[in-house]
Formats: structure tokens, C-alpha cells, sequence
């Protein structure tokens, strides 16, 4: 048989592998085979979810463990050499490889990208690791005292995590960066995708070469500095210690700080007991906080310690003409988004539920003179979303969201953990209230089911390791203001409710990384979004998942644009024990709120008793294949999709009928992000298989169950041209398309199932039929036949 007739997979067997491994490269520890580097995107439709492909590499040829060089992309002998190389190309670029090379069984095509070269090889020609190598460390210039910090080990023992692909390019490149000298780096990454297990594996690379001997990571909350040194780095026990009261030990190597703690009062610094020069290396974790404004107090500590290396790591770098991640740390070393995460299935994609209430719509003024529930009359204006909670509280507009959150949980799962975003802290204390009385019977139960989480709240912050612990079942429902905006790793948080105002994009971003966590083993698979405040807006904002603009302070003949207009952001904050601002409103429980003392008789909020709420509005949107929200209904988006591959249903019926395995129609159309199991249950048509199915929804054909067919080809004696065995083995056949669908008879491992085993043997059945590939005709037929009419 010529090179023409055998498959991509014989290519790679006989010809494109012994190439490489005669060239010198170790198949079990420097060759990965097929190697896929992403999970698969979750696809979510109402409640159902699925994986897409993965995506993968034909090899990849690593010259030390987590140090690849190449990839290499085959094709069989209906291509020309080098058709792989676009998409070896597409492969490199995101797995941070330098050279990439086609094949199909006749020699290579090898591009160097770093250079741009394109060469063709003979299959003898392919280069050896040290060969590769060698060129590498000409392309990049790399010197010795470089190359020992490049190759300081990543920290391993068995059953330890490996990094994931873009986990190590983050490590790899800041690496790098540090030893080429480059003392202020940022690396920015989604919520949820391991930035502690990066910073770890930097900090360890760099302690391990010698290059950094004394190192310092700070953070701004203590639950952050406790779940690193419980987490991640704990590998570094003994050479390790948290600074606290104020005593620094100077015999450690590995320190971890607050912000708050080394900065103190102004002459009494913590941080003046070590000299300037103590520390090498200096990490600052969610780095947009604090230290980004230039005139923080906290910025000082880094200034202090200026001849360190600072690497910045945050999933929002923030850019306002106040502070500026990018003016201090430089562009990103490495940038990995929460779109690229969820597309590549390493975190969970979400759903909103949009509800808009009929005061938020509408507004609300009141009628002159009237006044509230404490005898305040209420100015005359119309209030609109941004001042309910924080001017003006409408009792039944509380009501109506805990009432709303509830009958999702109960649709859903009372136990599903849930945390509520409020305006301030007396908007807190007043929504657990109200979702205590919506929920009497689970709080009766344990008084823990829903509890206030807030920076003045000792009770509550107490809890906040059980709510985050997916072991632990309480507390459920989390109501909070500011504390839980960021840095909070709940994995299992699987409800998201949006009930302040947002005008803050790193704000906003921080918050919806609350529930990106993937937890499958749990459960957990996406998150829910619900949104009274329209503040899933900030979606279709560009600047959701881009790149922020640097803001430049413009000098006295600089043409002036207009600045965006003032957030609500700041105003009555309360600052917490954990060093976290939240707004702090003002207690009612039984006394009239305290006046605000400018000369008038006006209290800070007005609360209203006497006022009703309604819904006006709910919507569900799901986030498609390319990160947008889909705002049609789950059949009208199924309908398109379809017809996307499918113009017609002529062209359907001709692809249906020519597939080998119809199972291959549905999982390219899964991949669009199709999910007919999510239709089928939407539509109450669980009898409907997949063809019924999509004929139905995308060229209103009417439908036939599953059992209609198969009793079609019973009474079309289609069976009779079998006997014996093989008429038993298509009548079992017939039965078990007709219980579980078409992508059950397919795959010949069918015939090990009990209802077979009763026939014969696997071998025995498909001996009745004259072989394998003669049953394999026989079962696309019997297909054919069922799909005859």
C-alpha cells in the first residue's frame, strides 16, 4: 500500500515519529504525543452542559520538563507538506514555543518564530534537542548566568499539581523577564485561573537559582496571606513566616506581610526595621488595590524597598487618572482573560438573569408633602436605581429581590452558595432580613444559612472560611457589601446577585470572578448572574475583557477630553478589621436614622413603607462561543446555529445520510455551542432523537419519537433480510435506538452490553455478519432505514 492510502494517524506512526526519535529526542520524557493543552469549552444551555473539543498539538518536543521548543503538525499525503504550519503557527503563539514544523510523511517545513526563517528538511534532517537548543539560545541571546535562572527547577513531588499551559508561560516569561534584568513586571490573569499557584512556582524558580534570596509578599487582607500559606505555599514551611505585630525576623528567607501592617502611622513604619536593601524580590498580590494609586499611603512600602524586583499580579489592572497599574509595573509580561479561560473549559462560563423592576424602569417620585416611615418629608425629585439603598429605601423593592433570589433557589438548589452584592452595610443587614423571612424554614434549621459577611461584622467575618471551604455546607447565602469583592476564593459559589450599583469596571470585573471558579467534581459547572441593577451592561463594554488605556495627566496646553463622570464610589466608608472600605449607611431598627448635621432637618436616607414593587421584566442570557451575551430565546438561537451549517434542510439530509457516524453532525453542532439536550428538555420532547429534533426547531418538519421510527422499520420487514444472529442482533439493535437514540449503536462497544451478551460473543456477532466492516455497513444501513421517511 502507497504512502496515498494510509491515514494522518499511519503518517505519524511510520514515517514523522522515527524521524524525530532518530533525531535524539526522548519519546517518554521530552516527546508529548497529541498533547492537548485545553480542557474543552463549556457549553451551557438552560441547565445542561457539555464539553467541546480540546484543543491539541500532534507533538510537542520539550528540551527540559515545562521548557518546549517545538510543535509539530501532520498531515497525511492528501496535503502538501507544510498545510500544518498555519496551524502549528496558531498552536505556538499560545503555548509560548519558538519553533514550529510540518509534515506529511515526505520531509518538513520548519518556521523559526523568532526570527521568521522558513526552510524545507528532509526527514533526516529534523534538528536534535541539543541542536534546537543551541539555536535557541543564539536567537534569544541567552548567557550563562541567564540560562541557570532559566532551568531553576519548578517545585515537584509526586501527586503535585503540574502547571497548565498558560500558567507556565506566565512562569516561563516573568522568569525570564527577571533574569534579563527587568525589575518591575506585571502579570495579569482571570479570577480563578491560579495566579497563587504562579506566583508560588515564580518565587520558588527564582529562590531555587539564587538570583533572589530575601523575598517579600504582600497583600492587602489577611484571608489572602492565610489561604497562601495553608495553599500554595506551603512547600515553603520552615523557610517561611507571616509578619505579624509588628516583629520582623530577620532569619527567614520567604515573608508575608499586609500592606497595613509594615506601613503603619506615620514615624512609626514597621518596614524602617529592615534596611532598604533587605529584600531581592518583592510580589504584590491583587496588586490593582492600594499600591496602584500613587499617593497611597501603602505605596510607600514599595518605595521603601525600590531596589527589589516588584512583580504585580492582579486579574484587573486598574487605569484611572488616579491610579495606575501600567505607569508603575510597565504593560503585561503575560495577560490571560476570563474569555480565553472560559473558552478554553479551564473556568465556568455563566448565565444572567436580567430582572428589571418597575421603580427601577420607571422611577419614582413622590407625591408632595409626603413623608417616611419616621416623619421625614421626602425632597421632591424623582428617584431613580442609584439612589434606592443609598437615598431611599423602599421596604418592598427589599422584599421583592430576596423574594426573586429565593424562587431561584428553590428552582434550582436552597444549598447552592450565593453571595449578594449590596449598596452599603445597612443595605446588607436589611437584605438578610428580608431573605430570612423568605426563607424561615433553613434559617430555622441553622441560623447560619444566611449570614452578613462585612468589614464590621466580626460574627459574620468568622464564617468566611466556611462559606469559601466546598466541604463546608454553611453559611449559604452570603450578604455583603465591599469585603467579598475580591481575593475571596469560593469555589463554590454558584449564584452571583447584583445588587448595588457598579461603575467600576475592575469592581465589576472582581466581583463576577467570585463564581468563575470551576468545580466539577462538586458540581459545580457554571455560575448564575442576577442582576437588579442593570450592571450587566458592563459586558458589552470593550473594556471587559481588553486591555484598559493608560492614563496620561495631561500639562496646561494638552487638549482636554472629557473625563467620565464621578462614581458613587467612596462616599460614608466604613473601614473594616480586615483593612476592606465598605459604605456603612446607617443602622434602622426601631430608631429613626441619625440626622446629617449641615443645618437642615434631613436625615441621610428616607425609608418608605407604603410603596409597592413589582417585576416588569426577566431575561436569560447565555454567553456564546465568542464571549457574548446571547440575548434571544434558547430555540430561536438553536434554530440559527443550525442553520449556520445547515442552510436548508435538503443540505441537512444529504450530510445526515453521507455521515459515517451521525454522532459527528452533533458534536459539530455542540461545538457552535448546540446543546439539543438543553432544547429537548426546554420543549418537554425527551421521545425526539436528535434528528426529529433538529428538523423540527430549525425546518418545522413534524416530528416522528424515537419508537415511531423504529417501529417504521419493523413494519417495512426490513429485518427479515436477515437470520439467525444477525436478525437478532438489528432487532436489539432497533430496541436500543428506540430507548436511548441514534449515538448508542454506533460505536461497536454496543456489543458488549448484557442485551447482546445474550446473543454471542462481540466476535461471534460480527461473524454472523461477515466481519467487521461488513456489520459496520450493516448498522449505517439499518441508520438509513430508520431515517428512511
Amino acid at each position: 500500500m502507497g504512502k496515498s492510502h494510509l491515514s494522518e494517524e499511519d503518517i505519524k506512526a511510520r514515517y514523522i515519529t522515527p524521524a524525530i526519535t532518530t533525531a535524539g529526542w526522548d519519546l517518554n520524557k521530552q516527546v508529548r504525543l497529541e498533547y492537548a493543552f485545553t480542557a474543552g469549552r463549556i457549553i451551557l444551555r438552560g441547565n445542561i452542559t457539555a464539553r467541546g473539543k480540546q484543543k491539541r498539538a500532534d507533538y510537542l518536543l520539550s528540551y527540559k520538563n515545562n521548557f518546549p521548543l517545538a510543535i509539530v503538525e501532520a498531515k497525511d499525503q492528501n496535503h502538501p507538506v507544510g498545510a500544518g504550519l498555519q496551524q502549528a503557527i496558531e498552536y505556538a503563539r499560545v503555548l509560548d514555543v519558538p519553533y514550529v514544523y510540518a509534515s506529511n510523511g515526505e520531509g518538513f517545513v520548519e518556521q523559526n518564530l523568532l526570527t521568521g526563517t522558513v526552510r524545507e528538511l528532509k526527514l533526516s534532517e529534523f534538528p536534535a534537542p541539543e541542536a534546537l537548543y543551541q539555536r535557541y539560545r543564539e536567537d534569544k541571546g541567552i548567557d550563562g548566568a541567564k540560562e541557570k535562572v532559566m532551568f531553576a527547577p519548578y517545585y515537584y513531588v509526586p501527586n503535585y499539581k503540574t502547571p497548565r499551559y498558560y500558567q507556565r508561560v506566565a512562569i516561563n516569561r516573568t522568569v525570564e523577564a527577571v533574569a534579563n534584568g527587568q525589575n518591575r513586571v506585571l502579570v495579569v490573569s482571570a479570577t480563578g485561573t491560579g495566579k497563587t499557584f504562579m506566583t508560588f512556582q515564580i518565587i520558588y524558580r527564582l529562590w531555587k537559582s539564587g538570583l533572589k534570596k530575601k523575598i517579600l509578599f504582600l497583600a492587602d487582607r489577611n484571608v489572602l496571606l492565610d489561604q497562601t500559606i495553608t495553599g500554595d505555599f506551603k512547600p515553603f514551611c520552615g523557610k517561611m513566616t507571616k509578619v505579624q505585630h509588628k516583629n520582623l525576623d530577620s532569619s527567614y528567607e520567604i515573608y508575608l506581610a499586609l500592606y497595613q501592617q509594615l506601613a503603619g502611622d506615620e514615624g512609626e513604619e514597621t518596614y524602617r526595621q529592615f534596611q532598604p536593601n533587605f529584600f531581592d524580590l518583592i510580589v504584590i498580590d491583587e496588586c490593582h488595590r492600594g499600591s496602584a494609586r500613587e499617593e497611597s499611603a501603602w505605596r510607600k512600602v514599595l518605595d521603601y524597598f525600590t531596589a527589589a524586583t516588584h512583580i504585580g499580579c492582579t486579574a484587573t489592572p486598574i487605569e484611572t487618572k488616579d491610579a495606575s497599574s501600567f505607569t508603575y509595573f510597565g504593560e503585561p509580561i503575560y495577560e490571560y482573560s476570563l474569555k480565553q479561560g472560559i473558552d478554553d473549559g479551564f473556568l465556568a462560563p455563566y448565565k444572567v438573569i436580567r430582572i428589571g423592576l418597575d421603580k427601577d424602569l420607571e422611577g419614582y417620585r413622590p407625591e408632595l408633602g409626603k413623608v417616611d416611615k419616621h416623619g421625614y418629608v421626602i425632597e421632591d425629585r424623582e428617584y431613580n436605581i442609584k439612589d434606592f439603598d443609598r437615598n431611599l429605601v423602599i421596604d418592598d423593592r427589599t422584599r421583592v429581590v430576596a423574594a426573586k433570589i429565593t424562587e431561584f433557589l428553590k428552582k434550582t438548589d436552597r444549598f447552592s452558595k450565593t453571595i449578594v452584592f449590596c449598596v452599603d452595610i445597612e443595605h446588607a443587614e436589611r437584605m438578610r432580613q428580608a431573605l430570612i423571612n423568605e426563607n424561615k424554614d433553613l434559617y430555622a434549621q441553622n441560623d447560619r444559612y444566611i449570614m452578613r459577611i462585612t468589614g464590621d461584622n466580626d460574627e459574620g467575618k468568622a464564617q468566611l472560611e466556611n462559606f469559601i471551604d466546598e466541604e463546608s455546607c454553611y453559611p449559604v447565602i452570603a450578604i455583603t457589601s465591599k469585603l467579598m469583592t475580591t481575593g475571596v476564593d469560593a469555589k463554590m459559589c454558584k449564584l452571583i446577585v447584583l445588587e448595588n450599583n457598579i461603575n467600576s469596571m475592575t469592581e465589576f470585573k472582581q466581583i463576577i470572578g467570585r463564581g468563575t471558579r470551576l468545580l466539577e467534581d462538586y458540581g459545580k459547572t457554571y455560575f448564575t448572574i442576577m442582576d437588579f441593577r442593570n450592571a450587566s451592561r458592563l459586558f458589552a463594554d470593550p473594556a471587559f475583557d481588553g486591555q484598559p488605556e493608560v492614563v496620561i495627566d495631561l500639562g496646561g496646553d494638552d487638549p482636554v477630553i472629557d473625563p467620565l463622570p464621578p462614581t458613587d464610589e467612596g462616599e460614608g466608608d466604613v473601614i473594616g478589621g480586615d483593612g476592606v472600605k465598605e459604605d456603612g449607611g446607617d443602622f434602622v431598627i426601631g430608631d429613626p436614622p441619625p440626622f446629617v448635621d449641615d443645618g437642615d432637618d434631613k436625615p441621610k436616607k428616607y425609608y418608605l413603607g407604603d410603596i409597592t414593587v413589582r417585576v416588569l421584566s426577566e431575561r436569560v442570557q447565555y454567553v456564546d462561543k465568542d464571549g457574548k451575551l446571547i440575548t434571544e430565546s434558547l430555540i430561536d438561537y438553536t434554530r440559527k446555529n443550525i442553520r449556520n451549517q445547515f442552510s436548508n434542510l435538503d443540505d441537512f439530509l444529504r450530510s445526515w445520510t453521507k455521515a459515517a457516524k451521525k454522532q459527528a453532525i452533533i458534536e459539530a453542532l455542540k461545538d457552535d455551542g448546540v446543546l439539543l439536550e438543553a432544547v429537548r428538555e426546554e420543549m418537554g420532547q425527551t421521545e425526539l432523537d436528535d434528528f426529529d429534533l433538529i428538523c423540527h426547531i430549525a425546518y418545522d418538519k413534524a416530528p416522528l419519537t424515537k419508537k415511531e421510527r423504529a417501529e417504521n422499520v419493523r413494519k417495512r420487514h426490513y429485518l427479515y433480510k436477515y437470520s439467525d444472529t444477525a436478525k437478532q442482533v438489528i432487532e436489539a439493535l432497533l430496541d436500543k435506538y428506540a430507548n436511548d437514540g441514534i449515538g448508542e449503536i454506533e460505536d461497536t462497544k454496543v456489543l458488549q452490553l448484557t442485551e447482546f451478551a445474550k446473543i454471542g460473543s462481540p466476535m461471534k456477532i460480527v461473524k454472523a455478519f461477515g466481519g467487521k466492516k461488513a456489520y459496520l455497513e450493516a448498522v449505517m444501513e439499518l441508520e438509513n432505514e430508520i431515517y428512511y421517511a
